[in-house]
């Protein structure tokens, strides 16, 4: 009878060398079964210059495109109001009624003078036409003749001061209807009826906003500005012609303002605080949409810039060193992180200003994929095959 004794531990080991030295060392990159994996598809774009339209956003805020502040100019009595707190006024519109019956009164004694000036003036002209004739004759002195042509003048300035007095008492008389100098929207109104008001008071009565249409107040670093007048003058971006002066606008919730505003004018000077300059646009505010004080983005188009490249937001990330790069198509199924330079978004671009030439195929799909070692297939964006899910069920084989 045979007996086998257990193996020590260092016979044990070469056993198990000798054993594993027969089979053969296991492919790097198989799969199951011993399998070599297949390239991973990859979606990716072909790098092409375009003319690409520059746009610059700027955040900023609405203002009135005329504001009216309503103060009396005569001292009174407010007898009626007639206007709605909040609604639409129309220029020349009456808005108050002050206490008029003073001022009637004033211009109808301004009237009377005026009589009384121009009786005196017909006697004091006739007088001084016959001394006229009476020193022809030598029969009045000269002394005599040049008084009665003072007198005379002085008739004439007493009615030309009657008759501006009554023009000044018509004119206050006037003003005791209180009109609305522009259209808008009134708002609230300061005194009610009964109130005493006088000429050109502190506060005033109410105001008039004219909204429509509407100014939107950005502002942009004159830094910004700086470069973009360099790259208009060297060429590097071409004006965009008429449509230049074209702005479009964001509310504040992200919503896109329906109606178009066009640039008025930019200010002349840098606030010295902040550094920046003042652009001022206008825009149709038929449906009051836009109030004032309101915080809007303004989207301008500055230029075109032409022979340019973008790629997909999508397709860009940022190094340990915040360096922004893409994934490159290499040869023989290689691919590569290239570091670009990015200079703005446009839409769901980026503008790249160095970093990638035309013809270059860039990775924007299957990104995910991508390890030390894996050959990848590129495929054009959008026809990348779906893997199957993750542990998804497969067909039995075994008995029923």
């Amino acid at each position: 009878m045979l007996t086998f004794r257990p193996l020590t531990g260092r016979a044990a080991l070469v056993l198990l060398v000798l054993l594993t030295s027969c089979g053969k060392p296991p492919q790097m990159g198989a799969g199951p079964g011993g399998n070599k994996m297949p390239p991973a598809e990859v979606g990716v774009l072909t790098v092409q210059a375009q003319t690409v339209a520059l746009n610059t956003v700027l955040s900023g805020r609405t203002s009135p495109y005329a504001v009216a502040e309503i103060r009396p100019q005569v001292t009174g009595i407010i007898q009626q109001r007639h206007f709605v707190e909040g609604g639409e006024v129309r220029a020349g519109a009456p808005l108050y009624q002050i206490d008029a019956a003073s001022y009637q009164a004033s211009l109808e004694s301004t009237k009377a003078a005026l009589a009384r000036s121009e009786a005196n003036l017909q006697t004091v002209r006739l007088k001084a036409e016959r001394y006229k004739e009476l020193l022809v004759e030598k029969a009045v002195s000269q002394q005599d003749y040049d008084d009665a042509q003072a007198v005379f003048k002085q008739a004439e300035a007493s009615v030309a001061a009657d008759k501006a007095a009554i023009e000044i008492a018509r004119i206050n008389l006037g003003y005791t209807r209180v009109m609305a100098p522009i259209s808008g929207v009134i708002g609230k109104s300061t005194v009610t009826q009964g109130a005493l008001v006088t000429a050109n008071q502190a506060s005033a009565l109410a105001t008039v906003q004219q909204l429509d249409p509407i100014y939107v107040d950005v502002t942009q670093s004159n830094t910004d500005l700086l470069r973009l007048k360099r790259d208009l003058a060297s060429g590097a971006i071409q004006r965009a012609g008429a449509n230049q002066a074209k702005v479009n606008l964001l509310l504040e919730d992200g919503t896109p303002y329906p109606l178009e505003g066009k640039l008025a004018f930019t200010d002349v000077s840098v606030d010295a605080g902040s550094g920046s300059v003042t652009l001022r646009a206008v825009f149709p505010n038929p449906k009051r949409d836009l109030l004032p004080g309101m915080f809007v983005r303004a989207q301008l188009q500055t230029g075109e810039r032409e022979d340019s490249i973008v790629v997909p937001q999508q397709a860009v990330s940022r190094n340990t060193r915040g360096d922004a790069t893409v994934m490159v198509v290499g040869a023989e199924g290689k691919f590569e992180a290239r570091v670009i330079r990015v200079e703005q978004t446009i839409g769901d671009k980026w503008l790249v200003t160095s970093g990638l030439k035309v013809g270059e195929q860039i990775i924007v799909e299957g990104l995910q994929k991508l390890r030390p070692g894996v050959t990848i297939k590129p495929v054009p964006a959008g026809s990348v095959s779906t893997p199957p899910a993750a542990g998804a069920s497969k067909p039995a084989h075994g008995k029923g």
